[in-house]
Order: structure tokens, then C-alpha cells, then sequence
């Protein structure tokens, strides 16, 4: 298993951007039955927090117990240490089982086999993921520049699949055409710069090398982001949705 996040916990439940309630309102009309949801690699929670309004219950599952410590708390989510391909969950449980930013890293046909297992006939998966920002077209060349060539080296082969939207990997059930969505959010030059030190390949480059090379590229941002400056992040999210069947 890749546990890649858990040195970065507190980092990434303050500087990671938050999904669109557009996703959430798309995924869950097509989930007729909302006693049960099972948020895979939850992190932080934020996808549990989503959907917490709209379930009886979520189980919110991460291999990190530095990131569930660091996860959102509400009264209908039960947070579980386990991994993605062998839980304990009895079979024919939930009504929507969801993977935000994550299915990438798991061995897929160990997955499946525990989302049909535990997915009620019917039930639905959801899983998506989001790409390269992009803010304006200068910081955008250097973010660019930043991602494949100072960190580049450094992130895992898994991140491909990221790149190309999961179009590359196995997805063994019905699937329902889903459109894309824009996350979009407001941040000074220090909440991005913060969000950048959160990339796995980054904390890599870090345990490596011994120092961030977020800094240096801090110091080259300035000249295009003033310090007292919000500025409009746009993230491309891409959706897998598909039925559960036996």
C-alpha cells in the first residue's frame, strides 16, 4: 500500500482546494437510496463533509491515521483505518461508494473486487480526481515548469493517470456520462505556495534533497503576485460515475 500523505496531514486539511457542490449535486441524484455511503481514501474528510448532509451514514476509510486525525467531524461519520482493497465491511452495504483523487494508487482489481462485494446491487461509484491548476499565464508557465521539471523527477509513475484523467485505467462497471467540473477557488500566494509543499512529489523532492524547492519558486512568484493579492485558482475535475452490477 502507498501511503504517501500522511507526513503532510495538517498540510493538506489547510491548503487543499475544495470540490465543486455542483460534483456532489451530479453524483448524488443519480443515488436513489441514501442510507449508507463509503467514502474510500477519505484524507481530510472533505468528501464525507459533502456528503454527510445528504446520507444517514457515511464510513470514511484512509490508510493514514495522521489523516484521519486531521478530518472534518460531524455526528453521521464513522472514520475507520483500513485499507481500499480489504475492509471489513459486511456485504451488500452501501449506496454510493466514492475515491476522490486516489483510485490511482490502489491495486485495482483487489478494489473492485471489495466494491462489489460490499456495493448493494445498483449502487453507484463515483470516482474523480483534478489536474494542473492554471491562474494566469505567466504564474502558469512557472507553475508548469515547477511541476515537471524541479519536482517532476520525484513523483510517482501512478500520477500518470492523474495526467490523463483515468482514462487509462480499468473501470468494470456501468458507466453514466458525466460531464466535467471547474474547482475554483481564492488564495494569496502563500495558501498556493502552501498547497504545492502538499504534492507527494514535492514532500519526495524534500526527504531527498533535505530542503523545499518551494521556496525558490516563492521568491520568482513574487515578482507576478503581490503579497496582500487573492488570486482565481482554476482545477479541471474529471468524473468516473458507474452502477454496481452483479
Amino acid at each position: 500500500m502507498k501511503d504517501l500523505f500522511s507526513g503532510q496531514a495538517k498540510l493538506y486539511a489547510t491548503f487543499r482546494p475544495h470540490y465543486p457542490d455542483e460534483l456532489f449535486q451530479f453524483i448524488i441524484r443519480h443515488v436513489p437510496q441514501r442510507n449508507l455511503a463509503w467514502d474510500c481514501a477519505t484524507g481530510n474528510g472533505q468528501v464525507a463533509q459533502h456528503l454527510s448532509p445528504h446520507f444517514k451514514k457515511i464510513i470514511a476509510t484512509d490508510i493514514s491515521h495522521q489523516q484521519l486525525e486531521n478530518a472534518y467531524r460531524a455526528g453521521n461519520i464513522e472514520y475507520a483505518q483500513m485499507p481500499a482493497e480489504k475492509t471489513s465491511f459486511a456485504d451488500d452495504q452501501f449506496d454510493l461508494i466514492t475515491v476522490a483523487q486516489a483510485l490511482h494508487w490502489f491495486d485495482l482489481s483487489e478494489f473492485y473486487n471489495e466494491v462489489i462485494r460490499v456495493g448493494k446491487k445498483n449502487a453507484i461509484i463515483a470516482v474523480w480526481g483534478y489536474n494542473l491548476c492554471t491562474i494566469d499565464p505567466g504564474i502558469d508557465t512557472m507553475t508548469n515548469d515547477f511541476y515537471h521539471h524541479v519536482v517532476g523527477p520525484y513523483w510517482d509513475s501512478a500520477r500518470r493517470h492523474v495526467e490523463d484523467a483515468y482514462a487509462q485505467l480499468e473501470f468494470p462497471f456501468e458507466m453514466i456520462e458525466a460531464p466535467t467540473f471547474s474547482m475554483q477557488t481564492h488564495w494569496n500566494l502563500d495558501q498556493f505556495t502552501g498547497y504545492l509543499s502538499t504534492w507527494s512529489a514535492t514532500q519526495q523532492y524534500i526527504k531527498i534533497k533535505q530542503t523545499s524547492p518551494v521556496f525558490q519558486l516563492k521568491e520568482k512568484l513574487k515578482s507576478l503576485w503581490r503579497a496582500d493579492e487573492k488570486k482565481i485558482i482554476n482545477f479541471p475535475v474529471f468524473l468516473k460515475l458507474g452502477i454496481i452490477h452483479r
